[in-house]
């Protein structure tokens, strides 16, 4: 009869330098055998909602972490009891925290998708190994992990039974729409299996609490929200948290400078007319922001120096030669800014088809912490919310960032007589360490020229 031995399993570092996640749920329980790679929780990071697969073989002896709890990289969350032969892993490892503390504590940056590279005493960065999707990089260094992942959760599977006293139980979709709700999910009784709390019994709490009336069915005992309350409190914790510290050190550290140009699209509206009636482009979606994408890709080919990144503690400009375009998207989780790879190697209909992938997938709340890093230039279309113009505030680590305006009818001098023409405001943020005015201006002129007349590309290139 074989020993056994008990392995922690500590919060693993999910890509690019994270500090902490959210414990979303459980998909196992204690006394569970699970598995090599089986999926035993879902966790929340500052990026994206990822599923841990277990680094072990062997039975469930304690979950040291409820759901709901942020937990920092490093700290053990699950207990197995394993077989001492092989140490129930695939290399017969420990399960040690994929970064430990060596020394002075290191430094982390805020980014808008997270924190950034480690810093040492010294100043200077610590290079990181560009990230793996999902969790098996977050793992690789534990367990190597020589089974693929399992397949993906359905996002709406109830939770596994929880013991007494644990919070109610409910799926990660459930508990967002509470929280951006205001509901406390302790005042709600749940009609589903094993009184699961679903979307039906949390917009029955809302309307029940608007009306004035006990929700039905009543949690006993428990009053209600009640009618007319002044204020509604929402915990400042993943992309919202780490959005709002990336914003300010950006705000407070590169000198921003903002220049707007409108400009008659009318050329480029029919331009995307025409190709959306072409074979060639016929069922993939198209729009401005396309060939708007498309527009700030030849600009950049003549003002390379906005596709730029200041090294503070290198003291060097480095001037990239890809382009990994970063599209802001809004989305329930907040504002994260995934970045299509080599952009500028992407023909119109590729970059159509990327655009498209891009923003299904955030609008998921899919999006790899990989997908969230590296950007090196990035557009926000504030024109779908029928906003004309703006600020826009850099994404850290990047130059410039332009800003689409609404697409309006107007009256306009065309031809040297007045027409009623389709005006767009372009609004261009950069850093004044790295882009000068004139390069600025020059870049927003060359995008203004290439969506006021497409065909001057022919000249640009």
């Amino acid at each position: 009869m074989s020993a056994t031995m008990i392995k922690e399993f500590r919060l693993p570092d999910l890509g690019e330098g994270l500090t902490e996640s959210e414990i979303l749920s459980w998909k196992v329980a204690v006394g569970d055998t699970v598995t090599l790679n089986q999926v035993i929780a879902e966790v929340e990071t500052a990026k994206a909602v990822v599923e841990l697969p277990s680094p072990f073989a062997g039975v469930v002896t304690a979950l040291h972490e409820q759901p709901g709890t942020i937990v920092e990289v490093g700290k053990p969350i699950v207990s197995f009891e394993v077989d001492d032969a092989g140490s129930g892993t695939a290399t017969g490892g420990s399960a040690a925290p994929v970064a430990e503390a060596v020394g002075a504590p290191a430094k982390r940056e805020p980014n808008l998708v997270g924190y950034g590279a480690v810093v040492e005493a010294s100043g200077r960065p610590v290079r990181r190994q560009r990230a793996q999707s999902g969790a098996a990089a977050a793992l690789a260094e534990q367990s190597a992990p020589a089974q693929p992942l399992p397949a993906a959760t359905p996002v709406d599977e109830p939770l596994d039974a929880l013991s007494a006293g644990e919070r109610p139980r409910s799926t990660p979709p459930v508990r967002k729409l509470a929280r951006d709700l205001g509901i406390d999910l302790q005042m709600v009784t749940g009609t589903g299996p094993a009184g699961l709390i679903t979307r039906a019994d949390v917009q029955n709490f809302v309307d029940a609490a608007a009306a004035g009336t006990p929700a039905v069915p009543a949690a006993v005992g428990v009053p209600g929200v009640l009618p007319g309350e002044r204020e509604t409190r929402t915990p400042i914790k993943g992309v919202r948290k780490f959005t709002a510290a990336a914003m300010v050190q950006s705000a407070f550290t590169a000198p921003h400078v903002t220049e707007f140009l409108t400009v008659d699209v009318t050329p480029t509206m029919e331009l995307l007319a025409r190709l959306k009636a072409s074979k060639g482009f016929e069922g993939y979606k198209l729009t401005p922001l396309t060939i708007a994408a498309k527009a700030v890709l030849v600009a950049l080919r003549r003002n390379p120096t906005l596709n730029s990144r200041w090294d503070e503690a290198a003291q060097e400009i480095v001037q990239f030669n890809y382009v990994n375009l970063g599209i802001a998207a809004a989305t329930p989780r907040g504002l994260t800014v995934p970045n299509i790879k080599d952009a500028d190697r992407m023909t119109l209909l590729e970059l159509s088809m990327a655009l498209s992938e891009l923003t299904d997938t955030a609008r998921a709340g899919k999006t790899s912490p990989a997908e969230l890093s590296g950007g090196t230039i990035s557009i926000t279309n504030i024109g779908v919310f029928g906003i004309d113009a703006g600020t826009p505030i850099l994404n850290p680590g990047e130059a410039a960032i332009v800003a689409l305006g609404s697409v309006r009818k107007a009256p306009w001098v065309h031809n040297d007589e007045l027409a009623v023409r389709q005006v767009m405001s372009l609004s261009l943020s950069f850093d004044h360490r790295m882009v000068d005015g004139e390069q600025g201006s020059r870049f927003l002129t060359d995008l203004g020229a290439i969506l006021a007349d497409p065909a001057i590309v022919m000249t640009m290139l």
